[in-house]
């Protein structure tokens, strides 16, 4: 058995069953392999930040790492963004990047490059494969090392002739370490705090955004008239259904600050303290107003979900009650605006659906349009670096076959990784994509003001312009095998979000906005 063979067999035998692949000469031995090794679903990507992107949303609804492919040091490099996001995420992944020959790479051929250091700045953990006899015992140290606590990137890279030379072995499945329980004194520190009369803001993140963490939390904020806030960019927030409704920490600086105003006591549980996204002139970055005493509840690497479980009853905070049904806005008619398309949205989202969100400005009436609908988990962007709607729409299809994936995703995002579409096609995935059109960079029209630059002329503007020439996203879906309609009206978005609902397959609804 050849090392690329040992390494697959390696992955499937840790429960790493899909890769999502963009490969190259120095994989060949990987990809020949595959037709050994069926229980590996590859899916082919065409630009390899697709493929990391997808890598992390399948991993936000898997709860396990998938694999990825990719080619040497420009391919690492070309999915680096998307790693970003994942990193931000807190998501395990596995790379899987293939390099030069061990005895070429002292050549210095075209496409060597600082490999090491490329991983090094996304990864938690990396390794190369040494030998054949090795790459089995690599890989499932690099699942292991995926899982954390909390989930990471694990980069192992892979000298062509580790994957074609003989010798290699699967090794056995690692154990998973559990994430570690917080202490009792910590739960009764930080209830000491919550029983104390003065004001209180908790704020949540990471794991407890799911519904045993929400519960608990809304507990424990009922019980103690604590406010409840949650981070901006939830990794995934399950939503609607009757589940708490929680509010989320403004983007913009001084409306987070105002949220947090007259605070006495900042408890952290699975969430960061607040800082701004960007410096301003003559703002602040940290967030957190003077004064107030910050409290960790839960770190990223803990059980979060236990911690606040375990708050909720020390604090003898009553059981979740009986959820009142919630309520869908009307279906819109008329114009086709931010607010209407929300309404549609809103209004037709299907049951157990999954939304992945980078509709960046267009979408702000979204949440609130879906908050009483049916159960559905909420994907942000938790990294900020845009282009990661469409792959993480694809990567969570693939994790969720039977529910229906919502990307809302602006169109100047769009135009990063629209070859995600293709492979939407290709794998016959259920996601249906509402291109925002508003044919601009809008949020870049607002931080041109806000970072108090002096850019409202011809030139300035048209830099966050995106009507010359107009992206005709009907064409380019439908170019890459993805079936696509225009909506200029909120009856006719209706319409087509009704009929991709309830067809199989993949579909692209340009929403012209007003």
């Amino acid at each position: 058995m050849n090392g690329a063979e040992a390494l697959l067999r390696t992955l499937v035998g840790s429960d790493v069953d899909v890769c999502f692949a963009n490969p190259g000469t120095s994989e060949m031995h990987f990809v020949a392999s595959l037709d050994r090794v069926s229980e590996m679903r590859a899916v082919l990507t065409l630009f390899e930040g697709v493929a990391t992107g997808a890598a992390d949303g399948y991993a936000r609804l898997a709860g396990k790492p998938a694999a990825t492919l990719l080619h040497l040091g420009p391919g690492l490099a070309n999915s680096w963004a998307n790693l970003h996001n994942a990193r931000r995420a807190q998501v395990p992944l596995v790379n899987v990047v293939g390099d030069h020959a061990t005895y070429h790479q002292r050549f210095d051929s075209r496409l060597q490059s600082d490999l090491w250091g490329l991983a090094r700045s996304t990864s938690a953990w990396q390794r190369s494969a040494a030998r054949a006899e090795d790459v089995g015992a690599d890989a499932a140290d690099a699942v292991v090392a995926s899982y954390g606590p909390p989930g990471r990137i694990a980069t192992l890279i892979v000298p062509a002739d580790v994957s074609w030379n003989e010798g290699g072995a699967p090794a056995r499945r690692r154990p998973v370490p559990p994430c570690p329980l917080v202490p009792p004194e910590t739960i009764e520190n930080v209830a000491k705090v919550l029983r104390s009369g003065e004001r209180v803001v908790l704020l949540i993140g990471g794991a407890a955004m799911r519904e045993r963490g929400l519960d608990a939390a809304a507990r424990i904020a009922r019980a103690t008239g604590a406010k409840l806030l949650c981070e901006t960019f939830p990794t995934v927030h399950s939503r609607g259904g009757g589940l708490p409704d929680v509010e989320k920490l403004a983007y913009y600086g001084e409306m987070a600050m105002a949220q947090l105003d007259r605070t006495q006591h900042l408890v952290l549980a699975g969430a960061r303290a607040p800082s701004s996204f960007f410096a301003y002139p003559d703002k602040p970055s940290d967030l957190v107003p003077a004064g107030v005493t910050v409290h960790e509840l839960a770190g990223p690497a803990h059980d979060v979900t236990a911690a606040l479980g375990a708050l909720a009853d020390a604090l003898g905070a009553d059981a979740p009650g009986t959820r009142p049904a919630g309520g869908r806005p009307d279906r819109p008619s008329g114009r086709l605006t931010t607010e209407s398309m929300a309404a549609a949205v809103g209004h037709l989202l299907p049951d157990g659906a999954v939304v992945v969100d980078e509709s960046i400005t267009s979408g702000v009436s979204v949440p609130a349009a879906t908050a009483g609908g049916p159960r559905h988990d909420w994907l942000a962007l938790a990294g900020g670096s845009i282009g990661q709607g469409l792959p993480a729409a694809t990567g969570a299809a693939v994790a969720s076959p039977g529910r229906r994936v919502l990307c809302l995703e602006a169109d100047g995002s769009a135009m990063y990784t629209l070859q995600a579409l293709w492979t939407q096609a290709r794998e016959g995935l259920d996601v249906t994509t509402v291109l925002l059109a508003n044919r601009s960079y809008a949020i870049l029209q607002f931080e041109l003001a806000r970072v108090g630059a002096a850019g409202n002329g011809e030139r300035a503007r048209a830099m966050l312009d995106l009507h010359d020439p107009v992206l005709d996203f009907v064409s380019l879906s439908r170019g890459m095998g993805v079936p696509a309609e225009r909506a200029t009206t909120a009856d006719e978005l209706a319409a087509l979000l009704e009929r991709s609902f309830a067809e199989d397959g993949p579909m692209l609804v340009e929403a012209v906005l007003a």
